[in-house]
This record gives C-alpha cells, structure tokens and sequence, in this order.
C-alpha cells in the first residue's frame, strides 16, 4: 500500500472512540477522530483524504449518526460510510446506499475487514 488509507471515527464515548482508533491504526489506517457530527464536518472539509467514516447513532446535538451519513452522502458522495448503535439496530434503508452498520459490541475483525473491502472499490 503506497499510502494510508484515511478513516474519520465519530464516536462520543471516549473509551469506544479510543479502542475502534487503535484497532483502525494498528491495522494500518491513518484515523482522524470527532466527537459529534460538528467536528465531523468540519474535519471532512479540512482533509480531502479521508475516505471512509465510521459513525456511531447515539451523539448530542442536533445531528445524530444517521442524518450525519445523509449529510456526507449529499455533500461527499464518494465517502463510504460504516454506522453503528448499541442501542437500536438500524435497517439498510436509513442509511445512504451502500453504507454498512454494526451493532455494538461488533467484532473489530470484521470491521476491519469490511472497510478494507469497502475501500477496495
């Protein structure tokens, strides 16, 4: 691999935020992170790299995870997208077409996997 593969994780409960970006980095993906979907945005328009996010529900503020992913998919199409809950389980029509979710606690084998086959394309 020439170079990183950039991911953006949203993800407010530090303790989870930190685990899925040592997981991503020790897999060897150049991870940014954001807290709420406000520093996710502004983080997506400050690095032209990132290509996919990894986005929990569950966040304060006025956006959740889910109008997040529609606002990327607006803004950035060629964005893939991963969503995740450990509280409800989202179905495939909530989300942008051709994202992903994971229920919480996911297996970070399979996460891992799936974005590197979701970057392959």
């Amino acid at each position: 691999m020439a170079s990183r593969m950039s991911v953006l994780v949203v993800e407010d409960e530090p303790l989870l935020r930190f685990d899925i970006i040592d997981i991503l980095t020790d897999a060897g993906f150049d991870v940014h992170e954001a807290s709420n979907a406000v520093e996710a945005i502004g983080i997506l328009m400050e690095h032209e790299g990132i290509r996919l996010v990894f986005t929990d529900v569950d966040m304060p503020g006025g956006m959740d995870g889910i109008k997040l992913a529609a606002y990327i998919r607006d803004r950035w199409p060629p964005l893939k997208i991963i969503v995740t809950s450990g509280y409800r389980k989202v179905a495939l029509d909530e989300i942008p077409a051709e994202s992903r979710f994971f229920s919480k606690p996911y297996d970070s084998d399979k996460v891992v996997h799936t974005i590197r086959e979701m970057l392959a394309h």
